[in-house]
């Protein structure tokens, strides 16, 4: 790069509008900043096409155009974000992650839940996805077929700003989805397709005969084996294969073709410029297809994702990236970039690890894989932050790597074909109704579906009418969001969680979802069940109320902002694990039986404040605290009961 390319950005940009005058000062000051990124980028990955500086220019004016098109709202709370470094890491943020339809009925009854959200002390929404997609084969919304239209399931483009503008005025914030990944076969490029255009069908893989999805398919893993096998499908309109790695009625985009790239930088930019605060990118480790390899998380992959930042950095700056990648902790990593790039990559990743390692440590009563694994999630870049949760929209799966599970002293495949039983409750000891997803009877792996509460035992209990296995359900489930909640990074509950809403199996009788067990924890919340939180004495109470405390202890203290602040250490027993955060130790206990620890060595004094239950806690003269089955303490340290 070099000073003729800068005056051509200039012009460029002039071109649609954007003036030298001071209003515009901020633009230019942030295009000037990532100039080089973006012209290294967008070369390194098609700098050996013909045409390069054609698709480059129009690159560089989509940006320029959707910077234009900025309200001046937006353009003021850009400015306002820039002011407080690095907004994403407050720790007065708390999401919740929901499908429109199933939690408020539509866009507008969502508006009226708002208040609902703020009692629970929810100020960041994540809506599943709203945009158009057929009912038939929709999979949950992630089968796109209009990327800038309101489904009218959910209401219209109207309504959802209409949520947006309320939402900005309470001070929430909004997150959404953009499938990058691939397309509905309905969507109006693959309908060109079909009918014969070669502009269209070079924006998917397509070809002629099976030799070379045969050579493909060779090295790629099965997304879904047991509903869709395989990862090519055969179009009679076109007489051709169309790489489909998730299902049959998703075309994949071939990134390779820079006009892809363009069109979806255009449409990432629309969501920056509909106000979305985070943008949550689905299935970015697919995004890269090379012959020879798994098609995952490919060098590529991350070149594209730094390229989509730097434009949104310059058009759209307050909206932040999430990568939606779940992949094993190191993987995971790649997704904040790494040299020169590092946090210029994602600023959020979930941190499906953690996730994972939760539910490994609740089964087996042993944290020494969550402990091992913490080395690696440790290494985040300050400024950017994890989205941490217990469940979510999609099935639980353990990849974590196999060399922390034999340090922690388990068989790698003994430890998870443990883990498939007891949460699919098939093992004897088992509280859990989950329901096993993705059987890939070639390797025997699985995953896991199912709510929250049905997995921590809620569920069971009810059936049983067993008191005491409620309280430990409801013990575990305290357990899970708090070391979620306490955790450096932005807790997103999932809706239903924070009422302990069970399995919903109405899916088996929808012929477009009995297909995929997944729904099984994606429930209908009708208002009898919100009703209920004001009852202390029932399920629902006790769990939203248990919600609100934990959400609260967060914001009172500024220690649990994400400032890498995060130390993790064994105790001297495997079931308890201590997170310590500045001057506030948690404690975790993950074992279903009573048990004493020995804290050595941790500063921790014999009488202190627990913040959880607001009482003091008085450890022996040997520094031994004992844990009730799934207890855990927030310690402040250098505070006692004050009453």
């Amino acid at each position: 790069m070099n000073l003729n390319h800068l005056d051509q950005l200039t012009q460029w940009c002039s071109e649609d509008g954007i003036k030298t005058q001071a209003a515009d000062r901020p633009f230019w000051n942030r295009l000037m900043a990532e100039a080089h990124t973006l012209h290294d980028l967008f070369f390194q990955i098609y700098g050996h096409q013909p045409n390069t500086e054609t698709t480059y220019r129009a690159f560089i004016r989509g940006i320029a155009q959707a910077y234009s098109s900025r309200s001046k709202a937006l353009k003021s709370r850009d400015a306002q974000k820039a002011i407080k470094d690095a907004w994403i890491t407050d720790q007065n943020l708390v999401g919740m992650s929901l499908y429109v339809d199933r939690f408020g009925g539509d866009l507008k009854g969502l508006v009226k839940q708002l208040d609902y959200l703020e009692e629970l002390g929810v100020n960041a929404l994540h809506l599943l996805p709203v945009m158009k997609s057929p009912a038939e084969a929709s999979d949950g919304g992630y089968a796109v077929s209009d990327y800038r239209s309101v489904d009218p399931r959910f209401g219209s483009n109207k309504d959802l700003a209409d949520l947006q503008a309320e939402l900005l005025k309470r001070g929430m914030y909004l997150m959404t989805d953009i499938v990058v990944n691939h397309t509905s076969d309905q969507h109006p490029w693959a309908i060109k397709a079909k009918e014969g255009d070669p502009f269209y069908q070079s924006f998917y893989y397509t070809y002629a005969d099976r030799s070379i999805p045969d050579q493909m398919e060779a090295t790629m893993p099965e997304v879904f084996p047991e509903s869709a096998p395989g990862s090519f499908t055969f179009n009679s309109e076109m007489n051709a294969w169309v790489m489909t790695v998730f299902h049959h009625y998703q075309w994949d985009l071939n990134f390779s073709n820079p006009q892809v790239l363009n069109a979806m930088v255009e449409h990432i930019l629309y969501y920056g410029n509909l106000g979305v605060d985070i943008l949550r990118i689905d299935a970015p480790a697919f995004i890269w297809k090379q012959m020879g390899t798994t098609c995952q998380n490919l060098p590529q992959a991350h070149l594209l994702l730094q390229l989509i930042k730097s434009a949104v950095r310059v058009a759209t700056p307050g909206m932040a990236i999430l990568g939606e990648a779940i992949l094993a902790p190191e993987q995971i990593m790649d997704f904040f970039g790494h040299g020169l790039m590092q946090g210029r990559e994602c600023d959020l990743a979930y941190n499906a690890a953690q996730m994972a390692l939760q539910w490994d440590a609740l089964a087996t009563g042993d944290t020494r894989n969550l402990w091992l694994n913490q080395a690696i999630i440790s290494r985040k870049p300050l400024g950017t932050t994890w989205l941490n949760y217990t469940r979510c929209h999609d099935d639980i799966g353990f990849g974590f790597e196999d060399k922390y599970i034999e340090q922690a002293g388990f068989t790698p495949y003994l430890h998870r074909a443990f883990l498939k039983d007891y949460w699919s409750g098939q093992h004897p000891d088992s509280p859990a109704k989950g329901m096993l997803f993705g059987v890939n009877p070639k390797t025997n792996d699985a995953r896991i579906s199912g709510t929250l509460a049905s997995l921590c035992g809620v569920e069971k209990a009810l059936e049983l009418d067993d008191t005491t296995a409620l309280e430990r359900a409801i013990a575990r489930i305290a357990l899970m969001q708090a070391q979620c909640l306490l955790l450096g990074g932005i807790p997103m509950l999932y809706y239903g969680d924070e009422l302990g809403h069970i399995n919903d199996y109405s899916f088996q009788d929808d012929p477009s979802k009995s297909y995929d067990n997944r729904w099984v924890h994606r429930p209908i919340i009708s208002a009898e069940k919100r009703k209920k939180r004001a009852d202390q004495a029932s399920v629902e109470g006790r769990i939203f109320a248990l919600h609100q405390k934990l959400i609260a202890l967060r914001k009172a203290h500024d220690i649990f902002a994400d400032t890498n602040n995060v130390q993790w250490w064994p105790t001297d027993h495997p079931s308890v694990i201590g997170m310590s955060r500045g001057s506030i130790h948690a404690l975790f206990h993950y074992g279903g039986q009573s048990k004493t620890v020995t804290l050595s060595g941790r500063s921790i004094p014999q009488k202190t404040l627990d913040l959880w239950t607001g009482k003091t806690v008085n450890l022996s003269n040997e520094g031994q605290l004992t844990f009730a089955p799934y207890q855990f303490y927030v310690l402040q340290q250098g505070s006692s009961d004050r009453g």
